[in-house]
């Protein structure tokens, strides 16, 4: 029996608020803003000196004050029953924990943060006890025991205080506490016996308690984060104070970056239906962004898309990224939520449906943004909508040639300040990619000079070590020899990629691992294109390349490449 099975508890993916954040919507960067610590010179160093010695006191004791109420030991929990340590606020210079019953607009994001800290402290020790059950470590499987059934005391202790338990709630927290008891007790008894089998047989009850106890937990942090989830809900819904429906989305939106099982309960609980609502009323025109920036991220789940689709979402979407005289940065989020409803990651494609309705009025609208895109991001977020809106229907790819996309988006390339990373390039070469199916793509890209911009892509390389970034450029070499291939059925693409030295590149390609990040996928797009081009002109491959890049199979000549070392080139 496996007593290391993942816990089935909803802080699992929590741990991502320790690691880092990833943006609302895959395969997309947003730019990350860096704040620096504001300071003046001051002409007295003594002076200076004091000032930062108070401040890293003050910062230092502040972080160990934060961290000691969720992580402190079993005797210290029980003496002071969680109690939050806090001292006059009127007193300079002195230091405030405030716990779950705090105040004001801050209540329920401090419940939410209390509550998410708790949980991750509880799922780690439950993930202790399962482990050092199986070892059969018996006096460290009851201290942890009595540590978990500590902390789970003073988590729901700290909650009933500072908000009233719903009814419903209250039955889970008796089983739950009757359980962390009972496991308590039962590990106990093991300690004083050196039998086998009662051991053995304990161990089997044991990990059956603990299952339920991991079962319980989980489902009493869903309602508690479900209730606090209403209560910020309420708030986007029934106010009429754009401070606080502000503040109410922006705790919306830090929570959507704890994982897809947070993202599910909010979507459950109506977040969607209440944001777009709020998009729906001029008055409320200046919170546009923020809202649609949440629904993005609410709808990286299909719980989100489902209730977007159920209100319409899509002719809310299209409505204001149609209306020129919205802001740029509320179509660019409207963008982002289409990018997100449209990517290829989903598993249902049912809300395609009420889409494909708007989308000449959608793909006309995001083609504009692109066009008139102020800045990368913007670019990117209009970019990326196109791109994954051309994989799923052709009519799509027709609309854009319809509408000068491929002038629009080459000469944006041309444009530093609206493509200026691997990953807007990516967005670009994919749609790129899906145009060059149809064949009057081919004059189009020969009349913009694209031939040049593809061979260009074909040479894009990281300029920082980010593992993403890497992988950026690896799609964007990829993609433009799959759109070079595609276009070299015209003669014309073929003779002109030719000319403009395609063919020692490509073969460069082939050969160094290392101008291609040894990416298997890079190499294999680039044999085909190769292929494509010696199909056409076989005098533009030297005997030799030809012999083992052209010749043989394609699978051949894969391996011969993607086992080739650098120094044979």
């Amino acid at each position: 029996m496996d007593y290391t099975r993942p816990l089935k508890v909803s802080c699992g993916s929590w741990h991502q608020e320790e690691e880092g954040l990833q943006s609302g919507f895959e395969d997309s960067e947003r730019w990350t803003l860096l704040f620096g610590h504001p300071g003046e010179v001051s002409s007295s160093t003594s002076v200076q000196d004091s000032k930062k010695m108070h401040a890293i006191q003050v910062d230092s004791v502040q972080r160990w004050m934060e961290d000691l109420r969720h992580m402190t030991e079993v005797e210290c929990m029980c003496v002071l029953q969680s109690k939050p340590i806090g001292v006059d606020e009127d007193s300079p210079g002195e230091l405030i924990v405030s716990g779950v019953g705090a105040t004001g607009d801050h209540v329920t994001r401090d419940n939410l943060q209390t509550l998410l800290k708790r949980a991750l402290v509880v799922s780690t020790e439950l993930g202790k006890m399962f482990q050092r059950l199986e070892r059969g470590r018996w006096q460290r499987v009851h201290s942890t025991a009595v540590r978990a059934n500590c902390h789970v005391r003073s988590l729901v202790h700290e909650y009933s205080a500072a908000r009233a338990t719903p009814a419903h709630m209250q039955k889970y927290e008796t089983a739950l506490l009757e359980k962390c008891m009972e496991l308590t007790v039962i590990t106990e008894r093991c300690l004083h016996t050196d039998d086998e089998y009662f051991l053995k047989s304990m161990k089997e009850a044991i990990h059956e308690i603990l299952t339920d106890v991991s079962d319980s937990f989980s489902q009493m942090i869903d309602m508690a984060l479900a209730n606090e989830i209403q209560i910020l809900i309420k708030q986007v819904e029934e106010s009429d104070d754009v401070f606080i429906i502000e503040n109410a989305i922006s705790n919306l939106l830090s929570l959507t970056q704890d994982g897809p099982q947070l993202c599910s309960i909010i979507a459950k609980e109506g977040a969607v239906v209440a944001l777009l609502k709020i998009c729906r009323q001029d008055c409320f025109s200046s919170l546009y962004a923020h809202a649609l920036r949440t629904v993005a991220s609410i709808c990286c789940v299909e719980e989100g898309i489902n209730q977007l689709e159920k209100v319409d979402g899509v002719l809310c979407l299209a409505d204001i990224l149609t209306d020129e005289g919205c802001a740029e940065a509320a179509r660019a989020e409207a963008a982002a939520v289409v990018a997100q409803i449209t990517s290829p990651h989903h598993t249902s494609t049912q809300h395609l449906a009420s889409f494909l309705e708007s989308m000449q009025d959608i793909v006309t609208a995001l083609i504009k943004l692109c066009e008139s895109a102020s800045c990368g991001e913007v670019f990117l977020l209009a970019s990326a909508a196109l791109a994954n809106i051309t994989f799923f229907d052709s009519m799509a790819c027709e609309i854009l040639l319809q509408l000068n996309a491929v002038h629009i988006l080459l000469q944006a390339c041309r444009d530093r300040q609206r493509v200026d990373t691997p990953y807007s390039k990516d967005q670009v070469v994919t749609i790129l990619a899906n145009l060059s199916v149809l064949e009057q793509s081919a004059s189009e890209v020969l009349q913009e000079d694209g031939i040049e911009r593809l061979l260009l892509l074909l040479g894009e390389k990281p300029t920082s070590s980010s593992p993403s970034e890497g992988a950026a450029c690896e799609r964007v070499q990829q993609k433009a020899a799959v759109t070079l291939a595609r276009l070299s059925r015209d003669p014309d693409v073929a003779q002109a990629a030719i000319e403009l030295q395609a063919v020692p590149r490509l073969i460069q390609l082939c050969r160094s691992p290392a101008e291609r990040n040894s990416s298997d996928s890079v190499l294999v797009a680039c044999l085909a294109a190769l292929r494509r081009l010696a199909a056409g002109c076989p005098d533009s491959i030297a005997p030799s390349d030809h012999q083992q890049l052209i010749k043989p199979r394609l699978v051949d000549s894969f391996l011969l490449c993607s086992n080739m070392e650098e120094s044979f080139v």
